[in-house]
């Protein structure tokens, strides 16, 4: 009990730190001392009268989402004499790891490799090991046939019921057409309506429970945006300003991989290709943004460091290169394309983004044992497959079409690139309201259960991915429902 009294005001302490550097730290404290004018406000009982001032006129709800806000990302506490890199990632084999990646990313990008390929994350996953079970002394792994050999913790079919619950077959949902329960129509017209409350109240937390059924297409970018805690300020305005005129006086190396990168995917792809203008808009500026680098507080990754010519190895004239910290790669602006369906001013579109980026898609291209993070939705998709569909599994092992050869791409872009635009929109809905990726992992196991039949015929690795090639015909919910909630566990 002591300790989590401990822990809590621990968090208390670092998020109370974190908001007074804020915006919103500064309008609350104009909005405390405007409030002294007021005549309803007495001076023998002054604290009260300026929260009661603070309900009434809204701001203690401001204040709510921002504090909400910050749990959202908030890693957990650790022990005070803990170092900070255990706030980071608690594993050492995890942060080793982590380190070879970005030593091989700054190897590439030194010698002007203008792509980055996804196999390159690849290769570096399926060779982790935890050297504590280097000699398969891990007795609940040792039946693990999948290409990820750590021992994380990962949620089976009965935990991810529970946790996923909304999506049960008895629930309501958008993205089902054909519900035994409640006439789809029906249902839409009070989730619209009651969609509509959550918002006049402007309550981050009940946005985020809303949204697990689903978003309606209308109210979708305020919701998301509520629930992200996003609202565009003159300053917040001004400061993308700021980043654009950066770009415009200033040229990076990364600028080339930006341009590329759009031009291989989203110029490509017959969803996206007319928002290439907006990505450029938003990636470019994005490079420049330093207040990125504040997630590096959680991420297992380091931002890359340069040096001034002529001063390599003096820490007093290193810089971080790019300045927000985040080399893209190949498929980057995916993370990107999707929003610009939802969002048309640029200013909010970079916000939403940058806002979905340092909460969740930086976990798709890190190394670490978060549940989250890309080595425990690789871990969990193997771990639902070999135990659900040992027979497709144990199949597509045989003939080297390990899955995740193939589902790796998927994950790591969110699926975005892959589905079609409402149906990523549906699956995206689920990260923002259950603020967990694992639903990509379940996803991409249902995709393969889906094709089980054909997947059974194939004799190499060509041939399953020719089967899932195209998954721009799939239902996102259906397939979720199906293999979450109508599998035999």
């Amino acid at each position: 009990m002591l300790q989590e009294e401990s822990d809590l005001a621990l968090i208390i302490a670092q998020i109370v730190q974190k908001l007074k550097g804020s915006n919103l730290y500064a309008q609350l404290e104009r909005q405390a001392w405007a409030s002294l004018q007021r005549p309803e406000i007495k001076l023998e009982s002054l604290k009260e009268d300026i929260k009661e001032f603070f309900k009434i006129s809204g701001w203690e709800k401001k204040l709510q989402n921002a504090v909400y806000s910050e749990l959202s990302v908030f890693p957990l506490p650790s022990h005070p004499a803990a170092p900070p890199e255990h706030l980071k990632e608690p594993l050492v084999y995890m942060r080793k790891a982590q380190g070879s990646w970005e030593k091989r990313i700054l190897k590439s990008l030194n010698s002007m490799c203008t792509e980055l390929s996804i196999p390159l994350a690849r290769k570096v996953l399926i060779n982790l090991r935890n050297p504590n079970y280097e000699n398969g002394d891990s007795h609940s792994f040792r039946t693990h046939l999948g290409l990820i050999q750590v021992p994380l913790k990962v949620k089976d079919i009965p935990e991810l019921k529970e946790f996923f619950v909304e999506l049960g077959l008895t629930a309501g949902q958008l993205g089902i057409d054909d519900s035994t329960q409640v006439p789809p129509e029906l249902f839409e017209n009070e989730h619209v309506r009651i969609g509509q409350k959550v918002l006049s109240e402007q309550d981050s937390a009940a946005a985020q429970q809303y949204i697990r059924q689903g978003s309606p297409t209308a109210l979708r970018a305020e919701l998301w945006a509520l629930i992200l805690n996003i609202s565009s300020q003159p300053e917040d305005i001004l400061y993308y300003e700021q980043l654009k005129t950066n770009v415009i006086q200033h040229d990076l190396l990364v600028d080339s991989l930006i341009y590329k990168d759009v031009k291989l995917t989203a110029s490509n792809d017959d969803y996206y290709f007319v928002f290439e203008d907006y990505l450029y808009q938003v990636l470019l500026c994005f490079s420049r943004d330093t207040s990125v680098l504040g997630h590096f507080a959680y991420n297992s990754a380091s931002p890359p460091k340069s040096y001034i010519r002529g001063k390599l190895g003096l820490e007093e004239y290193a810089v971080f290169y790019p300045p927000n910290g985040v080399i893209p790669f190949h498929g980057f602006s995916m993370y990107v394309a999707p929003l610009c369906f939802l969002y048309h001013e640029p200013s909010k579109l970079y916000q939403i983004f940058r806002e979905m980026y340092v909460r969740f898609f930086f976990r798709l291209h890190s190394i670490s044992s978060h549940p989250s993070g890309i080595v425990s939705l690789c871990l969990l998709f193997e771990t639902l497959l070999q135990t659900y569909l040992p027979q497709l599994f144990y199949h597509l092992r045989e003939i080297g079409a390990q899955p995740l050869r193939i589902s790796f791409k998927w994950m790591v872009r969110a699926f975005s690139g892959y589905l079609a635009t409402d149906q990523l929109l549906l699956l995206w809905d689920r990260i923002l309201g259950y603020n967990s990726l694992e639903i990509l992992a379940v996803l991409a196991a249902a995709v393969f259960a889906f094709r089980a039949v054909n997947l059974m015929e194939v004799t190499s690795l060509a041939a399953a991915e020719a089967v899932l090639a195209d998954l721009s015909t799939l239902k996102v919910m259906p397939l979720l429902q199906i293999f979450l909630f109508a599998t035999v566990t």
